[in-house]
């Protein structure tokens, strides 16, 4: 009975996400907290209680590393797992052109009830940006 629930399931969140999100959510790129960290912040999505921390290290003026930590559904990991690799080696200016339209768009496209966890995503990286602009100053 437990194994057909999960089949169940499982069909279920493949006619919802695409292959992309699947992928991200059970595969994340880039968990974990990040020791050294130029910056990290925090974010949260007060109606559904989604919290997500991004960390991120900078060499030379461009994002070296980034790490993320994320309580939340599978798109706000899968969103949080892809940006982190959207921000490696790119510099501050360059960040402006990750938006939750471009992370929804590279992940397969997000259902409207669950874009919410690409705008988390963007939350985040804003916070960061502005964190990181300080400790460049």
């Amino acid at each position: 009975m437990l194994a057909l629930k999960i089949r169940v399931w499982i069909a279920i969140l493949g006619a919802m996400f695409s292959e992309a999100v699947l992928d991200h959510f059970r595969n994340p790129r880039n968990a974990g907290e990040l020791p050294g960290a130029t910056a990290s912040v925090e974010v949260t999505n007060p109606v559904c209680g989604d919290i997500l921390k991004l960390f991120a290290r900078l060499e030379n003026g461009r994002i070296a590393e980034a790490r993320f930590l994320c309580r939340g559904c599978t798109t706000a990991i899968a969103c949080a797992s892809l940006l982190t690799e959207q921000l490696k080696s790119r510099s501050l200016s360059d960040l402006r052109s990750i938006t939750p339209e471009s992370l929804s768009e590279i992940l397969g496209g997000l259902p409207a009830a669950t874009f919410h966890g690409a705008q988390l995503a963007a939350d985040a990286l804003g916070a960061l940006v502005q964190k990181l602009a300080q400790a460049l100053r």
